[in-house]
């Protein structure tokens, strides 16, 4: 990406302050899960004397119906939920690049038969196929992840294709093929370059949904299982205790709500500045 991408980002973080909070909550988020071992507690030690209680100096998120400190299980939960999301995200954006810029550059049935697989795929249900997969496969999370990222690449596919299709009629890609250049070393050093904003801007979305379906599993009790917990995960043992401990929902749900908000808006600000015709809409 040249300097005046760069010089656009910045200008685009200077004018949204939304952009600017975004980042100042995921940068929080981040490190406390990377801190979480410094919580006062551990998450998963039970006291059953200090059930539902509420918040207070002693449990700043208060504690659940284990009694286990919900502080401590809500810095823990974010790491699982964050890592899914990240590690989720690597793992789509590398099948969908390498996808989309195959199918752009090489067309023809190439091109094609891949595309009438992500039309395919696109047309099932992935949460039900998530659902499924998730039943038949061990449970944890490097199956969740491994689920995620392989049933949320195709819309990635989809726009990296279009952006190849642009890029490879440009003079420098044409100069590399008539100067011998291998069609590795083409797509690697003069395709993905060029569209490696288009690829950060899918990335930032990707995290924020990846979040969302595993938050969406472990709601269903089907995601991380005890004694780990996500901000999914806890979200569904809060359900019986709404009326109860109502903060058992709002810590989690607050988190994940601020986390995708934060991805989406940062995602916005990643597409204006790297794509000049949509700051102009």
């Amino acid at each position: 990406m040249n300097s005046l991408r760069w010089r656009a980002m910045v200008g685009q973080f200077k004018h949204q302050k939304t952009g600017v909070a975004a980042l100042i909550v995921l940068a929080v988020f981040i490190l406390a899960a990377i801190f979480a071992f410094l919580a006062p507690y551990d998450p998963n030690r039970i006291v059953v004397m200090d059930r539902l209680q509420g918040p207070s100096s002693a449990h700043w998120f208060g504690t659940d119906d284990y009694g286990r400190d919900y502080f401590a299980r809500a810095l823990y939960g974010g790491r699982v939920s964050l890592s899914v999301g990240f590690l989720s995200m690597m793992i789509s954006v590398a099948l969908g690049t390498a996808v989309g810029t195959v199918s752009g550059y090489f067309g023809g049935k190439i091109d094609n038969i891949l595309m009438r697989l992500v039309d395919v795929l696109m047309s099932i249900p992935s949460f039900f196929l998530m659902l499924i997969l998730n039943a038949y496969l061990r449970p944890g999370i490097g199956t969740i992840v491994f689920i995620i990222g392989i049933l949320s690449w195709m819309s990635i596919s989809r726009i990296v294709r279009a952006e190849t299709l642009s890029v490879k009629q440009r003079e420098y890609v044409l100069y590399a093929k008539v100067s011998g250049q291998s069609t590795f070393g083409i797509i690697m050093k003069h395709i993905i370059p060029s569209i490696m904003p288009t690829i950060i801007v899918s990335a930032s979305m990707n995290i924020a949904s990846s979040i969302l379906m595993e938050s969406s599993l472990s709601f269903l009790g089907l995601g991380i299982k005890q004694p780990n917990s996500s901000w999914g995960s806890m979200l569904n043992d809060a359900q019986g205790f709404i009326s109860d401990a109502p903060y058992m929902a709002i810590f989690p749900g607050l988190f994940i709500l601020l986390t995708v908000l934060s991805f989406n808006f940062l995602g916005d600000i990643f597409r204006v500045a790297f794509e000049p015709k949509a700051s102009k809409r």
